[in-house]
């Protein structure tokens, strides 16, 4: 009805939905927050099929990207309570949701390449904006259901001035933080960002000597490959893909088996005929 507006209880118990952090520190990668995903909330697997997860059924809060995917992002948002936890990261855009503690900010930042809305959805603040870090001549108040548009190259913050947390859902495009991304407190994402300046290469959540020993059961399979004789061109067209789909989020093991089916069952002929050759 016209004039009514949303009320949140937010330290009220019991939940409808219970959330429960229990992450370790330096999570960057795949691991999903123990916690209930709302009603209604639905996606589609690997393999394509869609799953749907009603109730509390113990669906996460994680990165479900690139996949088809459907939520009802209020809900998630409010039961978020991590600082930043990556829900959807595809090629072009990224959602993370966002939990600011009472007289917290996100951080005065800039991303120079990326678009970026935010959208609030419980609590209130203050976001600036501006051309340089010491000017920032844009100043609104922010409410529930307010929208947040900020261009690439703006100098942004946003303060929560309430006294209940500052929930709310940020896209980015192009993507700006790794696949899977989970900061459960602002120091965690600060001490992110700081490991990424001093030089230290992390990506979608592991270094790269990590992402070796991750990758070791495709060398091993691809080694198998060689010895059994199959020639060169298929081996390096399968691998390749393989590597593709880790890199979309796929565990290696995923990742051959979904290949090695594009092969058996002939969704991919040209594998078929390297194979031959």
């Amino acid at each position: 009805m016209k004039g009514l507006r949303k009320i949140y209880y937010p330290y009220m118990y019991p939940y409808q939905h219970p959330y429960y952090v229990n992450v370790p520190m330096y999570n960057y990668g795949r691991q999903p927050i123990n916690g209930t995903l709302p009603n209604g909330l639905e996606h589609a697997d690997r393999s394509g099929s869609f799953s749907a997860y009603k109730g509390d059924e113990g669906a996460r809060l994680q990165d479900y990207g690139p996949n088809p995917f459907v939520i009802n992002i209020n809900e998630a948002t409010i039961q978020n309570n991590t600082f930043r936890t990556a829900l959807w990261t595809g090629t072009h855009l990224q959602v993370t949701l966002m939990s600011i503690n009472v007289g917290e900010d996100i951080g005065l930042e800039m991303h120079p390449d990326v678009d970026q809305f935010l959208r609030v959805e419980q609590g209130q603040g203050i976001v600036r904006m501006g051309n340089s870090r010491d000017n920032l001549t844009f100043e609104r108040n922010v409410y529930d259901d307010s929208a947040i548009l900020i261009p690439a190259g703006s100098w942004h913050n946003l303060t929560n001035t309430g006294n209940v947390p500052l929930k709310l859902y940020s896209i980015y495009a192009p993507p700006n933080h790794p696949f899977g991304t989970v900061h459960v407190t602002k120091a965690e994402a600060m001490a992110a960002e700081e490991e990424h300046e001093n030089g230290n290469t992390v990506i979608s959540g592991k270094t790269p000597d990590e992402w070796v020993q991750h990758t070791e059961y495709l060398v091993e399979e691809g080694l198998e490959d060689v010895r059994r004789g199959i020639n060169a061109t298929h081996i390096l067209q399968e691998f390749i893909l393989m590597g593709v789909l880790v890199g979309k989020g796929y565990s290696p093991e995923a990742a051959y088996e979904t290949v090695e089916e594009w092969e058996r069952t002939g969704e991919s002929k040209l594998l078929q005929q390297s194979k031959n050759m």
